[in-house]
């Protein structure tokens, strides 16, 4: 991102931007405005943390992959990172003709949530939750380089972005592709992206005919790939 980037789409008081909305515990149905049918069923909870909510760059990714990608994932691998109670994974793998074990993942407290969320939209012979602790060892289950990464609103706590750099590093391979969406909430989340351009090939999502108007809300969806040698 340009420095004039920086300074118009960047400069906005974290006070300008509110919070999202804290919801009790329950189960939301979520159809992604007629892009899912059935709709998603996803239980919310956040005694465990803030994964337990849906949030803006998860409807994002996933109202994206079930735009552009509904029928092209057949025969890949599929991982999501910090999948929380697992929004996108799950919707991707209920709107899209995947075939393979789709793998959500996050840290030991959201896994209970994951689990409970697959059971709850019957999706328990296509997608699989698996606990992954970033800059840890990739977990055996999932493939070693996926051929998708599915990441959404992974950028908001400072102290982990070096060790989910680290994870996008040991996975992302020559043919894998991240789609990687996040809001910018302080300053300091434009770091992370200035760190991965210069650890991997990232380029802003163009084709998403809602970029317009997530862009005003600081939301912002990135494809990664791995830096091509010379």
């Amino acid at each position: 991102m340009s420095d004039s980037e920086e300074n118009d789409v960047f400069g906005v008081s974290q006070d300008l931007v509110p919070p999202a909305p804290i919801k009790p515990a329950g189960i939301t149905e979520i159809d992604f405005e007629g892009l899912l049918s059935p709709p998603l069923k996803l239980h919310e909870d956040l005694k465990n943390g803030c994964g337990g909510q849906l949030w803006p760059a998860g409807m994002v990714l996933s109202k994206y992959m079930l735009r552009k990608h509904k029928s092209d994932l057949v025969g890949k691998d599929i991982v999501e990172l910090g999948a929380g109670g697992g929004l996108v994974g799950l919707a991707v793998s209920l709107g899209c003709k995947t075939d393979r074990i789709l793998h959500i993942t996050d840290q030991e407290p959201m896994f209970d949530l994951m689990k409970r969320n697959i059971t709850l939209n019957g999706l328990d012979s296509r997608v699989a939750a698996s606990i992954y602790d970033w800059g840890g060892p990739t977990p055996s289950q999932l493939p070693k380089h996926p051929d998708v990464i599915l990441a959404a609103d992974c950028v908001y706590f400072e102290p982990a972005f070096p060790l989910l750099q680290q994870t996008l590093q040991d996975l992302i391979g020559e043919n894998t592709t991240c789609y990687f969406c996040f809001k910018k909430r302080r300053r300091a989340d434009l770091q992370f992206m200035k760190v991965a351009k210069k650890m991997f090939d990232v380029k802003q999502v163009e084709d998403d005919p809602d970029k317009e108007v997530y862009s005003r809300e600081n939301l912002f969806l990135y494809r990664i790939t791995k830096k091509k040698t010379a």
